[in-house]
């Protein structure tokens, strides 16, 4: 496959994605002033933390010399759908390694339908295989058995040290515009990174989007890795995932359809619907002194 864009223009640095400020009583009774960062508009395709941390990898990717990029996610996975958007955009192949073997014989679901239509060959495996993909011998395996040997790995979610890089220029990007700075987690990448980008005193929080409880451990490895130990002032909010990935009850689709009529802003469902709730209750529960500036990252759109 050629390249169709020159990718150094694809993967340069890109101007700081907007802040923009809202005024919304559930926040201002308490005396806490809200910024949403617009993240969501930092590329046209790939949105937010899905570009901070694949553009890093891509570059590796291209200076290397390979031709194709194998990743990993869910039926749902923005991270599958970004990789696959970057891979038609630089002329590389691209390979989704999907976890569910069951999948492969129902009809596509839309992420997974604009996967397949930028060009992104999927390979459904059984669960209990794709829990286990961190095993050198069932990770060479998986490749294998997807025609992937030879292609460049991206891990489940984009987060790996290259990742932390891009993401810690986000933190920087947030350096003296609030107290708090706040992100939906789902690997845990994007707060590793933005942490470390942050100004000592401000604190990054984040809200994980899954049930489990094991984020912890994965972003001070995460962090080991690509810093060499600890970075920045970080926490977890927990219990804001609504029963887990993908799920959006009724409640927390009524919030989100509420705060785009209020601030006319797409919420994006998965993410960042789940930490705007987070914040709103947080803020509700004196979380918050009077006085604190709240950053929220919108890290993805509709």
């Amino acid at each position: 496959m050629e390249h169709v864009v020159d990718a150094d223009a694809l993967l340069q640095s890109r101007p700081p994605s907007p802040l923009r400020e809202i005024r919304d009583e559930r926040f201002g009774r308490y005396g806490v002033r809200v910024v949403l960062k617009r993240d969501d508009l930092v590329h046209p395709e790939l949105p937010g933390n899905k570009w901070r941390k694949l553009a890093p990898n891509l570059r590796a990717a291209v200076a290397g010399g390979r031709r194709a990029v194998v990743t990993f996610g869910g039926a749902y996975s923005n991270h599958l759908r970004a990789t696959a958007a970057a891979g038609r955009l630089l002329g590389l192949e691209t390979v989704g390694i999907v976890r569910g073997e069951e999948l492969a014989r129902r009809p596509l679901n839309e992420c997974l339908a604009r996967c397949a239509a930028d060009g992104m060959r999927l390979h459904f495996v059984p669960r209990s295989e794709y829990r286990r993909k961190a095993e050198p011998e069932v990770l060479a395996r998986l490749l294998d058995a997807a025609g992937a040997s030879g292609a460049y790995p991206v891990p489940e979610g984009g987060s790996n040290a290259l990742a932390l890089t891009g993401c810690a220029e986000l933190g920087r990007e947030l350096r003296g515009t609030a107290d708090v700075v706040a992100v939906a987690c789902g690997t845990g990448g994007t707060l590793a990174g933005l942490a470390a980008g942050l100004d000592p005193g401000q604190r990054a929080l984040g809200v994980p989007v899954l049930a489990g409880g094991f984020l912890t451990g994965e972003i001070r490895s995460l962090q080991l890795a690509a810093f060499g130990g600890p970075a920045g002032d970080w926490s977890l909010a927990e219990g804001f995932d609504h029963g887990g990935y993908a799920r959006v009850p009724a409640a927390l689709d009524a919030f989100a359809a509420d705060f785009e009529s209020r601030h006319g802003l797409p919420v994006e469902r998965i993410y960042v619907a789940k930490l705007l709730w987070a914040l709103t209750e947080l803020t509700a529960s004196g979380a918050f002194p009077r006085g604190t500036t709240l950053a929220a990252v919108v890290t993805g759109r509709p």
